[in-house]
């Protein structure tokens, strides 16, 4: 209440005379109901209790503030209804992708989006930890995702069991709930977060795949490439940082899966190079075990191990059961970890 309607109260209490420079107090006044005029004549205000007034001013107030909370709490409700309208219409149009085109923002955009998980983080490396001395920081992130109950799962080229490096990491965040696989046959580098963004190689600038990436948006699309990651998960095998079992020295032990691809394609003439890109290991790495295979057989070229493979019974055995690649540990249905 203004001063001027307080002292104008005072003085109708007095009998004092009202003129018209008090219209406006008047009426504040009239409004607090702590006067009383009679419009049709000219008497003078009559002064009403403001005990009276004041307990009716305040319920007022109060009802008026009950309804502001009611309309505030109703806020997020609409907000989110609405919500569902707009996102479904983004699904449907699509919110687009961005090129990222370098390592350091490639990694800075991973690593705010794996920050920001709230249920599953998807990995898939082909070629294994992109960068060995940037594993400290992934473990930092997927120890920190993991504390918040998001599921991590990582799935890796074959060629990452050699890595000791990559196979101590795996050993570690093993134990912390990340889970990891391996898988033989080639398949395309991803990372999918919470199944609504996703970031992919580089396939329409036609920059280093290694080094560029897309940022994918799309909310089919994301999910059609955590379809094709989850076909590669149920095909590989659980791996949990141990090392390769390798053939024996005296050569009496099977061959591993690996093995048996570099034979096929020996066989067949493929180029070594091909096959090294295809099983995702190195051309230092596919000499050595060509060697151990030659020292198997005792072959001095591979003209004639190639001729070994065709009449070991290995070879037969694997025809006989539509080929390597069978069961090597647990296969799961596919729920679970990562980010590597």
């Amino acid at each position: 209440m203004s001063e001027a309607a307080r002292a104008l109260y005072a003085r109708v209490t007095r009998g004092e005379p009202v003129g018209p420079g008090d219209a406006d107090a008047l009426a504040e006044l009239v409004g607090w109901r702590l006067v009383t005029v009679d419009p049709d004549g000219p008497g003078p205000p009559i002064a009403l209790d403001p005990q009276e007034a004041g307990r009716r001013r305040l319920d007022e107030e109060l009802r008026d503030m009950a309804a502001r909370a009611a309309r505030i709490a109703a806020i997020p409700g609409v907000s989110d209804e609405l919500g569902l309208h707009f996102e479904r219409a983004k699904w449907r149009a699509g919110s687009g992708s961005e090129f990222l085109a370098g390592r350091e923002q490639v990694s800075a955009r991973i690593g705010e989006a794996v920050d920001r998980a709230e249920s599953e983080v998807l990995t898939a490396l082909p070629a294994g930890p992109a960068c060995p001395d940037l594993l400290d920081d992934a473990t930092v992130r997927a120890s920190r995702a993991l504390a918040r109950g998001v599921r991590l799962r990582t799935l890796f080229g074959d060629g990452v069991r050699d890595d000791a490096a990559a196979r101590a990491w795996a050993s570690v965040m093993s134990g912390r709930g990340t889970r990891f696989r391996t898988l033989l046959a080639p398949f395309q580098r991803c990372v999918i977060v919470d199944r609504r963004q996703a970031f992919i190689s580089d396939h329409v600038v036609g920059g280093d795949p290694e080094r560029t990436a897309w940022h994918v948006m799309d909310r089919a699309f994301v999910a059609f490439v955590a379809e094709g990651f989850e076909d590669a998960w149920r095909r590989a095998d659980v791996w949990h940082g141990d090392p390769r079992r390798a053939a024996t020295d005296d050569g009496t032990g099977a061959l591993t899966d690996r093995q048996r691809e570099i034979l096929i394609d020996t066989a067949a003439g493929v180029d070594q190079r091909i096959t090294a890109r295809r099983l995702n290991i190195g051309l230092r790495t596919l000499t050595k075990e060509l060697g151990r295979l030659r020292a198997r057989w005792g072959a001095t070229t591979l003209a004639a191990l190639a001729y070994q493979w065709a009449l070991s019974p290995e070879r037969l055995g694997a025809a006989d059961t539509g080929g390597a690649g069978g069961d090597q540990g647990e296969r799961g249905d596919g729920s679970g970890d990562p980010t590597g």
